[in-house]
């Protein structure tokens, strides 16, 4: 089947020619695809998935991005400019403009999410000869992993980037990272920003205000902007690690007000806990509170410090799921991801030893040929072209057998 016949086939809400990149495609596409709703009631409700085609060859690999969140534009991964190679790129299920017009929670779920991959390979596997390719970044990495549970003979090769395997709403293991990760010095330096931020509340919490206030952000979600505030400075360690932005002697302390607030909520960024951040992100939140998982916060280490936000029963960003919306945690589904994925064969995980997001990577078995690579120093920015040539090679040599064997 050529482009032609198979794009005039499609059931899309539209399809538009778009920019391209001349140095590795020949054509690119913006094409609202119809995907159902329930993958399990194919001829119910339907929802448009905003998927970009840019194509390469017929007989070239294609490499399917699973993103975890919006897709609001076509972009050239390093896989597909790597291999000179086809790429769809494919807006996760409720985010962006891939949203249904009745907005039923229940169906954002990563069956149902992987059922949207599934179908898209389908649909072009009939005019690609290639391999197939699937990869994402952090939370596109996840959904790599999820795709291949439920669809283990979809893709040929999976690249996940940075991707967490969290087995509960609050895993555990991120504060076990965070209580051993860098040096002694490093840590300390860390929460002694924290609390210093904290103990200067009456300078430092009016400057919030002031920049939410600019910014037109609002805190009635989260419970009112002191809440936020404490949220924000709880955030800093996770967020510091994760980004890997500051050396720990760069962290300020002592020096004017407008500086060190600059710094510290450059690195813990307010605008998270905002009504309109908590927006955006609402989706993911939903998925991390019943089936992804997600992180909690160490309040112990801050005892009276904190007077408007405490430890309780209810998992930490509860105050950031849809509004009246049950959620129910599996507990089941990851762990029978994580056996799925210890064995499995033709993965590459890739990982920054210092983002915090490695503390829930996935562990592999050994029994199977997949890689795990792990960047010393490497933060959540960690890819291909960024690792120590050693690492660099032996990836790009196990795709190249991958995909020529």
């Amino acid at each position: 089947m050529s482009l032609d016949e198979r794009l005039n086939s499609l059931e899309a809400e539209s399809i538009d020619t778009i920019e391209v990149d001349t140095s590795v495609f020949k054509q690119a596409f913006e094409i609202h695809l119809l995907q159902p709703v329930d993958h399990n009631d194919p001829d119910g409700e339907k929802l448009s998935q905003r998927i970009y085609l840019s194509y390469a060859g017929a007989e070239k690999p294609v490499v399917l991005v699973t993103e975890g969140y919006g897709a609001g534009r076509n972009y050239t991964t390093e896989l597909a400019d790597y291999l000179e190679c086809n790429q769809i790129i494919a807006e996760h299920r409720y985010f962006g403009e891939s949203v249904p017009y009745t907005l039923d929670w229940e169906y954002l779920n990563t069956f149902q999410a992987a059922s949207d991959h599934h179908r898209i390979i389908q649909l072009f596997s009939e005019m690609f000869s290639g391999k197939w390719i699937t990869t994402g970044i952090s939370k596109g990495g996840q959904t790599v992993m999820y795709h291949s549970y439920y669809y283990p003979d979809d893709a040929d090769i999976r690249v996940p980037y940075v991707a967490p395997l969290n087995f509960g709403p609050e895993d555990p293991r991120i504060f076990t990272f965070l209580d051993t990760v860098g040096s002694d010095f490093c840590r300390e330096r860390v929460l002694e920003a924290q609390r210093h931020i904290l103990d200067n509340r009456e300078v430092y919490y009016p400057m919030m205000l002031e920049k939410a206030d600019s910014a037109g952000m609002t805190f009635n979600r989260i419970g009112g902007p002191e809440k936020a505030f404490e949220y924000a400075v709880l955030e800093y360690d996770f967020a510091y690690w994760q980004w890997g932005n500051t050396s720990c002697d760069e962290i300020i302390l002592d020096a004017e007000p407008d500086s060190v607030f600059d710094q510290f909520f450059s690195i813990s960024d307010i605008s998270y806990f905002s009504d309109q951040g908590i927006k955006t992100f609402e989706p993911f939140f939903y998925q991390a509170l019943t089936e992804i998982g997600y992180y909690g916060y160490r309040f112990d280490l801050f005892g009276d410090q904190l007077h408007y936000v405490s430890d309780s029963d209810m998992p930490d960003f509860t105050f950031s799921a849809p509004e009246g919306v049950e959620l129910i945690y599996d507990y089941d589904l990851m762990k029978q991801v994580d056996e799925y994925v210890r064995d499995a064969d033709n993965f590459i995980f890739i990982y920054g030893m210092q983002d915090t997001w490695s503390a829930t990577g996935v562990q592999l078995s050994g029994n199977s040929n997949s890689l795990k690579i792990v960047k010393k120093g490497g933060d959540h920015r960690t890819r291909i072209r960024n690792l120590p040539e050693e690492q660099r090679e032996m990836v790009l040599t196990t795709i190249n057998e991958w995909i020529y064997e």
